[in-house]
């Protein structure tokens, strides 16, 4: 019996030996990395962020206005009355971040909400040193802020690698300050790519296991090769764990580029307004599948109605990479230099067409939204458009005029109250919007904390009222 045991163990040993050596099974990427070296080696690129920011107290207002009785009976009393009140002091708020050196000259790279609004950057190196920094320029959009600091010696920087060759399963390991604990290491795979989280217009998130905490943003997620991989950014925590998400390195270094050489960015622009491309919308063009971005509107003078782009229009590819989702889209545009000529596929009336285009330049504070044919409000998370006869044909919406919900945020006021896209504006709070300029006076006046009252008109004829909290977006 014994004999059989150890035969049997002679012939599965190789076996599996040969199983997993198998090509694809086990690769560079899949073994466990020796964490241990790579903690040594990487920790002094990482850096502790301390920031302080001046809260100036409220002025108090003229005591007069206090009195309730309009006479000057009560006067000396109310007067009396403040002035005996303490006086708000000026405070300081401080927060934790980290960051990594990516330049042996002392640049820093971090998110922006770490030093958003600071009048004072600290940085802690490797061996206990305090610095002051200088931030030389944030990008707001992707969350991203360029650090300075000055030391008479090299410091060691983070080699950034290539997170568009990043796959799903890989090893990564992430250091930083959670809970301003410092130098902090901890290590998961990516579990995911492409995450959309609902905190800006070109989300690309990576997800990963690996723990990420408050006072973790803006450190770094290394690959197994040592490489920065990803910015870790965000978290959603529950259930006695948590979900982390890091901004892809390939998407930072244009940004870092910009920041660095004139502290702002420039983005590319088309000046299309899109929306999802539903597998029941893919069917009434005639497409075999939901790929590609639906353009429901074009922009007067815009480099897409230069290129004779027009609503209805399916973008299959741009500049040679194929659009899966939709949200892809503004990414890549936004990601190309401005005056760059590419090329469109498209598909238009059951054939694919080739488009060439310029892109033009995004102005500063825009999203590449149509100014004059769509409005976003940020305060309680929707996106509407005027409606054109042709849209509400496309839409099976009854209606040939009014306002249309094209987007609904993910995450936001709007989404939480059961706002659906493809609902027609009715009334807010009592007042009937007909164009965009007069929705924009109504929801200008709008301050955080209100509750809007709005009646919308789904795309079947039902009416519906919904309450939606104000709230600023990130």
């Amino acid at each position: 019996m014994l004999k059989s045991k150890v035969s049997s163990a002679r012939f599965l040993v190789p076996l599996l030996v040969s199983v997993l050596a198998m090509p694809g099974f086990l690769s560079a990427k899949t073994i466990s990395p020796d964490f241990v070296e790579l903690a040594k080696k990487l920790n002094p690129t990482v850096v502790n962020i301390r920031t302080a920011k001046n809260i100036k107290p409220k002025q108090r207002q003229q005591h007069r206005q206090q009195n309730p009785f309009g006479n000057n009976l009560f006067d000396d009393f109310f007067n009396r009355f403040f002035d005996e009140m303490p006086q708000q002091r000026p405070r300081r708020e401080q927060n934790l971040g980290t960051g990594f050196i990516i330049s042996p000259d002392g640049y820093i790279l971090t998110n922006n909400h770490v030093v958003n609004g600071a009048d004072e950057v600290m940085v802690k190196l490797s061996d206990g040193r305090e610095v002051k920094g200088e931030i030389k320029g944030v990008d707001e959009k992707v969350d991203l802020a360029l650090i300075k600091i000055s030391d008479k010696e090299k410091l060691p920087f983070a080699e950034l690698g290539d997170s568009d060759a990043l796959e799903v399963g890989e090893w990564v390991m992430a250091i930083g300050n959670p809970f301003g604990l410092s130098h902090t290491v901890t290590a998961g795979i990516v579990s995911a790519k492409g995450r959309v989280i609902g905190s800006g217009p070109y989300d690309d998130y990576i997800q990963t296991d690996a723990s990420i905490n408050p006072g973790n943003s803006g450190g770094p997620l290394f690959s197994a090769q040592g490489k920065v991989i990803g910015i870790n950014t965000a978290i959603i925590a529950g259930g006695g764990g948590g979900i982390g998400f890091a901004i892809p390195i390939s998407m930072a270094k244009t940004v870092v580029s910009q920041l660095r050489d004139s502290g702002k960015v420039t983005r590319g622009y088309l000046g299309v307004r899109f929306q999802p491309l539903t597998p029941d919308l893919a069917k009434t063009f005639g497409l075999d599948s939901d790929k590609g971005a639906l353009i429901a509107a074009v922009e007067k003078d815009t480099p897409a109605e230069r290129a004779g782009l027009k609503a209805g229009d399916v973008i299959l590819e741009f500049d040679g990479k194929p659009i899966i989702e939709g949200n892809e889209l503004p990414r890549l545009v936004a990601a190309t230099p401005v005056d760059k000529q590419v090329k469109l596929v498209i598909f238009r009336d059951g054939k694919k067409l080739d488009v060439p285009l310029v892109v033009g330049k995004l102005k500063d504070g825009g999203t590449g939204s149509p100014s004059g044919s769509s409005n976003e409000s940020d305060k309680i998370g929707i996106t509407v458009e005027e409606l054109k006869k042709e849209m509400a044909d496309r839409l099976g919406i009854r209606d040939s005029k009014g306002l249309v919900i094209t987007e609904v945020k993910p995450g936001s006021p709007a989404e939480d109250a059961g706002v659906s896209p493809g609902s027609i504006v009715i009334e807010i709070n009592g007042q009937r919007p007909e164009t965009l300029a007069a929705f924009s006076a109504i929801t200008a006046k709008l301050k955080k904390g209100d509750v809007v009252r709005l009646l919308l008109r789904r795309p079947d004829g039902s009416a519906y009222y919904v309450a939606v909290k104000v709230e600023q977006l990130p």
